[in-house]
């Protein structure tokens, strides 16, 4: 199983470095016969969470789509950016390396300005190349946490949250090297609100309620809401979400259950 799953990884990256390749040669080859190149670039996607390499997302709306062209000056300093990116992202790929999206956007603070620019080029690679961000081996800081009984293995480490029911620990960041998940658990608490994660804690929930709970303190980062998806399909557990009852709430509710919009102007 472990093999399959790294052969499989394997290829995906093969692949995805094929259409990079294809991408910046279609590129060039305007430039050498003196045309501007014309990238399009969908502005609306779901943010795909799919674990293979071929976006799941196709089968939503779009609202248009943005033409990028040198003629353009607007768009000159977008395509610096995304070819910026993309050749990070190139790197990360033939290296078999992960990086997050500061990292990408210390590599050139100057040109980037900050880092929604960069955030920006990496949705606009997610489209252009359809997958999603974690194929592109980029990864977001995690901030998701997690307790309760579950015992699993990320990339060699061991973690035993029966150990200590009402302890909280970092949900890893790198979701896919997650394995050996072992629970007893009757059903999985999510609960919007870090302040409420710390109030279950202190009063020793888990110790009273064979459950898991997480959080992914507001608004769920990507590595939260597939740790989240990985539980549920091995484990076969309900899931229940307490927000609060107000449009942020049911925001952050529809967030885990549906994952993120991203609009771009």
């Amino acid at each position: 199983m472990e093999g399959n799953r790294s052969s499989s990884q394997s290829q995906q990256h093969r692949d995805l470095l094929q259409k990079t390749k294809e991408f910046t040669r279609s590129i060039v080859k305007d430039l050498s016969e003196e045309r501007s190149p014309l990238i399009f670039i969908k502005r609306f996607r779901n943010y795909c969470t799919s674990l293979d390499a071929t976006c799941a997302c196709s089968s939503d709306l779009s609202k248009g789509c943005d033409i990028l062209t040198l003629e353009r000056q607007c768009h000159v300093h977008r395509i610096d950016v995304l070819l910026r990116v993309l050749l990070a992202v190139q790197q990360l790929l033939q290296e078999h390396r992960h990086g997050s999206k500061r990292d990408i956007y210390y590599m050139h603070p100057s040109v980037f300005s900050e880092q929604s620019v960069v955030d920006r080029a990496i949705n606009d690679l997610c489209i252009l190349l359809q997958c999603s961000r974690h194929n592109l081996n980029v990864v977001s800081v995690g901030k998701g946490l997690v307790m309760g009984w579950l015992k699993f293995v990320e990339a060699g480490r061991k973690f035993d949250c029966i150990n200590n029911l009402n302890t909280a620990h970092h949900i890893p960041v790198l979701v896919e090297e997650v394995k050996d998940i072992i629970s007893v658990a009757h059903y999985i608490l999510v609960v919007e609100k870090e302040s409420v994660f710390q109030r279950l804690a202190n009063d020793r929930f888990c110790t009273r309620n064979r459950c898991i709970v997480i959080t992914g303190r507001g608004y769920p980062d990507i590595s939260t809401r597939r740790f989240l998806r990985l539980l549920m399909e091995n484990l076969h557990l309900p899931a229940y979400c307490l927000v609060d009852c107000d449009p942020y709430g049911f925001d952050i509710l529809t967030t885990y259950r549906f994952g993120s919009m991203v609009f771009f102007c």
